[in-house]
């Protein structure tokens, strides 16, 4: 097996194919949960499983986060920081070519409430640019999936390299 740039976990790494990306990608954005929720990633199988303070895994039994990574061998998702999609917000207002679009995007992540004004934005004065932000917004969040299972130890760094130079970012008008 390569070694990988971040090694934490030593068992056999999973296939990309055989692992919910999108699932991944939502529990790495999550700006919700706290302490009160968690996806977790069985690193033998690639499958998730979600975890709350209340109902566990099984959505029944409490069960304490340490002991339920400790027992059943999971691997928490910790969601990523905001400024991490603050980031791809900023690269696509940069990235956009028009440049009255670019000026009132930039306008609108400036300061508090970003994320809900470059919605805002988006919706009211360039709906034709939401599905190219979707993409853009969807493309980065698989990339960075696949880099986070890498860096987890969880996929072999070639294939990993391989899904990230045969999914570039897309193009922005």
């Amino acid at each position: 097996m390569p070694s990988s740039r971040f090694a934490r976990y030593h068992g056999p790494v999973l296939d990309l194919d055989n692992v919910d990306l999108g699932d991944i990608a939502d529990a790495l954005a999550d700006q919700f949960g706290g302490y009160e929720h968690l996806m977790l990633i069985n690193p033998q199988t690639g499958e998730t499983v979600y975890w709350s303070a209340d109902t566990g895994i099984d959505g029944n039994t409490p069960i304490g986060l340490d002991e339920l990574l400790e027992e059943r061998e999971l691997i928490g998702i910790r969601p990523l920081p905001s400024r991490v999609w603050y980031q791809d917000m900023a690269d696509f207002v940069d990235g956009i070519s028009d440049e009255q679009s670019s000026r009132r995007l930039e306008r609108a992540i400036r300061s508090k409430g970003a994320f809900r004004r470059f919605k805002d934005e988006l919706r009211e004065e360039y709906p034709d640019l939401l599905p190219v932000w979707y993409e853009f917004r969807d493309s980065r969040a698989m990339r960075r999936t696949v880099e986070w299972l890498a860096e987890q130890s969880l996929v072999d760094d070639a294939a990993a390299d391989r899904y990230l130079a045969s999914h570039p970012e897309p193009e922005l008008p």
